[in-house]
């Protein structure tokens, strides 16, 4: 649940930019409403309604599609309470964060006797990454997006990630980022690779890449190398660096690096 609570926290504070890239344009004017429904109210954290122009636009995040009840029975059962309460027309967006597990079948249809009622369903990861890279309040979707190279999509996430100017801005959207991406990344790899993106910017890794002898130590850091990671960590803790950054830069342990700066006294 919390990942739908992050999409409803980003969806409710940039409304103008989730509603663009829902309907393709943006609206004349955008308003949120409340979630609570009138006839036995109803709450979900994941849901979000604008109201623009003559229409309400119900925007639903859903990590997976399996739930109870089945999302197009509860679709009907918001349409129903929306359109009784605002007697306006009402957009519908379910919008999936993950793939089905299974041969589960998604449909965008409720059809019960003579009741039957369409909704529309947005597949995050068949969207063009195109499309959430440019844009920061956008970017915690990338990482979920279609790719056939996850990892290189990663990565584009995070220098994306390191270019925003505002350093509030940055911290705040590299922490949806990291969060968004646990759903397809693992967590510790996610930590390492924006950690690098950060130390990329700093002084102190500048300072170290232009030391030239260093360059191939670094490559061979990336690649695993002991004896490169131990040689970088040794510049690090001579400039000073604190030593549980050396250590999530560089993936040696306190221990390892407690007894290197030891041996070079």
């Amino acid at each position: 649940m919390a990942y739908d609570n992050l999409c409803k926290i980003i969806a409710e504070n940039h409304p103008l930019e989730i509603a663009t890239w829902i309907l393709g344009k943006p609206p004349e004017n955008i308003e949120i409403l409340k979630t609570e429904l009138s006839i036995e109210p109803i709450r979900a954290d994941a849901i979000t309604f604008f109201k623009t122009t003559g229409r309400i636009l119900h925007i639903e995040f859903q990590t997976r599609w399996p739930s109870e009840p089945p999302m197009p029975l509860r679709s009907l059962d918001y349409w129903v309470r929306l359109h009784r309460q605002y007697k306006v027309p009402v957009d519908q967006y379910v919008i999936l964060l993950l793939p089905p597990t299974d041969a589960t079948q998604i449909t965008n249809v409720f059809q019960a006797d003579n009741t039957r009622h369409e909704f529309n369903i947005i597949r995050l990861w068949e969207q063009d990454p195109a499309i959430f890279l440019n844009n920061p309040v956008l970017l915690p979707f990338a990482s979920l997006a279609q790719t056939d190279n996850p990892n290189r999509l990663i990565q584009q996430v995070a220098q994306q990630v390191s270019t925003i100017p505002a350093s509030n801005v940055r911290s705040q959207v590299a922490s949806y980022v990291q969060i968004m991406a646990g759903l397809r990344y693992d967590k510790n790899a996610i930590k390492r690779l924006f950690r690098e993106e950060i130390m990329r910017e700093s002084v102190i890794y500048q300072e170290i890449l232009q030391e030239g002898e260093l360059k191939g130590e670094l490559k061979g850091e990336l690649k695993g190398r002991q004896e490169g990671r131990q040689e970088i960590a040794l510049r690090m803790l001579v400039k000073g660096t604190p030593i549980d950054l050396i250590a999530e830069f560089t993936g040696l342990t306190i221990a390892e690096l407690e007894a290197l700066a030891k041996s070079a006294n």
